[in-house]
Parts: structure tokens; C-alpha cells; sequence
């Protein structure tokens, strides 16, 4: 006796086969939607690191170029050459650490704050412009997979 293994996608049973095919497609679908988003703001032409480390500096504030590695899973290095590449465009700046005189911090400058927000702002622009385009149920039906997927993305 075979056993197949069932899941439900769109209120019908699938084999397990048609559910690996369903994850793919899905997996695909926020990729590119994801790469749709980043292309709003490519103006503001910042690498993934960039954005990442000047994101991490807007909600944390002033860290050493170690924290900042050590928060982005990266050498010390590498870290190193992305906050020359940040400041070098007047995006972060350093400033002497307070309690250590052999540190400095990164802060993000008032110009990268400014370049953070708008970049938010052409992303969210975009994709509010792309959801008008759905009908209302579409639209409903969207922004209830968005709760699901953060619950999925809970820790």
C-alpha cells in the first residue's frame, strides 16, 4: 500500500511532489518581487552591504566597524572597505568612541539618513502603485499573506 503525503495549497490536497513545486514557485515569486522593489531605489545605486550596515546604524546608532561585522556576518575587512565606500560619499562618518580612545564610531551622517529615506520612500512608492493595480480582493487576499508570512519569519 502506497502512502502519499498531502498538503493543502488553495483549499485542495496536493501530493507532496506539487507542494515542492508550489514552494518553488512561491520562493521565486517574493525573489522577484523583492528584486522589483530594490530597482525602485537603484538611484540611490547602494550595494545589499551598504543598505544593510546604514539600516543597522539608522536603528542602532553608532557602532565600531567590529559590531558591524560581527552583525552582518562578515571580516572586519570587508566591513571596513563598505564604511570607506559609505564615507567616501558622505553617507557615515567617524567619530571618536566614548569610552574607548582606540575606537571610533560609524554614525550615519544626516546625508545618509536622507538617502535612507528616500530610497524607503521609492520603494514603498512603488509597490503601493504595483498593489492599486490588484482588485480589492486580490489586495485583501495579499496583505493577509504578508501577516502570515511574518509569522513564519518569527524567531
Amino acid at each position: 500500500m502506497q502512502v502519499y503525503l498531502l498538503f493543502l495549497y488553495h483549499g485542495i490536497a496536493l501530493p507532496r511532489k506539487n507542494i515542492e513545486t508550489a514552494v518553488l514557485d512561491f520562493t521565486q515569486a517574493i525573489g522577484l518581487l523583492i528584486r522589483r522593489v530594490r530597482a525602485a531605489a537603484a538611484s540611490h545605486e547602494l550595494s545589499l552591504s551598504e543598505s544593510a550596515v546604514m539600516a543597522r546604524l539608522d536603528r542602532e546608532g553608532p557602532a565600531t566597524i567590529a559590531e558591524l561585522a560581527r552583525s552582518e556576518s562578515v571580516r572586519p575587512q570587508s566591513m571596513g572597505a563598505t564604511v570607506v565606500a559609505l564615507e567616501e560619499r558622505g553617507l557615515v562618518e567617524r567619530n571618536p568612541h566614548p569610552t574607548d580612545g582606540r575606537q571610533v564610531n560609524i554614525v550615519l551622517t544626516a546625508k545618509g539618513s536622507a538617502v535612507r529615506k528616500s530610497a524607503g520612500e521609492a520603494k514603498r512608492t512603488w509597490l503601493a502603485a504595483a498593489i492599486s493595480q490588484l482588485d480589492e480582493e486580490e489586495q485583501q487576499i495579499l496583505f493577509r499573506a504578508g501577516e502570515i508570512i511574518r509569522r513564519l519569519a518569527k524567531p
